[in-house]
């Protein structure tokens, strides 16, 4: 009889089980949930949140699990209170099991100085939300709270350093794109000799990858890029006025005007007059149009009609906008400043985490 009740009460702490008990809950809860889920504005970001907690909960305790994530939350929503601030709409926060979370941004910064408001605002925010940990965790002496807020200053404290897409890397571009060169090299010393992590070597690989097309292949060689649209147009009334509708292989040079809207999206808009046909296709970055031309047309019978699918394919170059680095020269000693404060900072909080709650220290 112990024996068994021994095994209820190992089976109880595992992870699984608990996955277990809260899928059968949610299977007899009905449809509801999964309605309120699908339909609310956080739906996917409190599911992803659920899965990153069950996810830490496999190897933590399920207690530090939950703090580890909502102190992501915390820089996440750092970030979103920063990007509201400066008119950018963004998405919720979707969390990433053993990689962190992201916000999505509907519309992306127009200089570096947002971009790094927008950067900051997640290291300060989560900076904060740790030292109320830590309040706490020196206020009830509690081992757990210890160890969430170093774990806490540590994530702030890693996400400053000058790579791409890390805070530290955005942060950068309004203090000295120089920085990317410290983090390029001092980066990879940290993450070999102390952080020994794969996952931060990936970010670093694609970071040194992303600065030689920037700053070294781009010098050699400009690439053209290219977008394709297709679109769709009744050509019945055309056969019927008389109009040649060309073959499937028809080929040609289109003429076209381009604009952008408020948001900096570029259209380029594609114009053949025989066809008494306009079509508009956005581009993916601002650029230089070096020609728009039909690659294809396919004829289509359809049920309410003759159909022509016009594939039209739109060649650019590039256009990095260098005026988006322009920045004054107190908005480079203020945020230069207030990045070289965090980091100093969190440097002292860990140690004095570490003095109070005995964590132990990295090798």
């Amino acid at each position: 009889m112990l024996q068994e009740e021994n095994k209820k009460q190992n089976k109880r702490q595992n992870p699984l089980w608990f996955l277990g008990a809260a899928l059968t809950f949610i299977l007899a809860q009905g449809k509801w949930l999964f309605s309120l889920l699908k339909f609310s504005k956080f739906g996917g970001a409190l599911i992803s949140m659920a899965i990153t907690i069950w996810a830490y909960a496999i190897i933590y305790p399920w207690s530090f699990a939950i703090g580890f994530v909502i102190l992501i939350l915390i820089h996440e929503l750092g970030h979103v209170f920063a990007a509201k601030r400066k008119g950018l709409p963004v998405s919720a926060p979707m969390f990433i099991p053993f990689l962190g979370a992201l916000i999505n941004m509907k519309r992306h910064p127009r200089d570096a100085v947002t971009e790094a408001y927008v950067a900051m605002g997640g290291p300060v925010l989560g900076t904060a939300g740790a030292v109320v940990v830590f309040g706490l965790a020196y206020y009830f002496q509690s081992p757990l709270l210890y160890s969430l807020a170093y774990v806490g200053f540590f994530l702030n404290l890693i996400n400053l350093l000058p790579i791409h897409p890390l805070d530290g890397g955005r942060i950068a571009t309004a203090v000295s794109r120089w920085l990317w060169l410290v983090g390029l090299i001092g980066g990879l010393y940290l993450i070999i000799f102390y952080l020994r992590s794969p996952i931060f070597f990936i970010i670093w690989a694609l970071f040194a990858y992303d600065l030689y097309k920037k700053y070294v292949k781009r010098k050699k060689h400009i690439a053209e890029r290219f977008v394709t649209a297709s679109f769709l147009v009744p050509a019945g009334p055309l056969v019927a006025q008389g109009y040649f509708i060309p073959g499937p292989e028809h080929k040609r040079e289109l003429p076209f005007v381009t604009y952008s809207d408020l948001e900096g999206t570029q259209y380029v808009r594609v114009i053949w007059e025989g066809l008494d046909f306009q079509g508009t296709i956005p581009l993916m970055n601002q650029g230089i149009i070096h020609r728009t031309h039909v690659t294809r047309l396919e004829h289509l019978h359809k049920e309410d009609g003759f159909h022509l699918m016009i594939h039209c394919q739109v060649d650019y170059e590039p256009h990095e906008n260098d005026r988006y680095y322009d920045v004054p020269a107190a908005s480079r000693w203020r945020f230069g400043l207030g990045y070289l404060g965090l980091a100093c900072f969190l440097i002292l909080m860990m140690m004095l985490v570490h003095d109070l709650g005995g964590i132990p220290q990295s090798r």
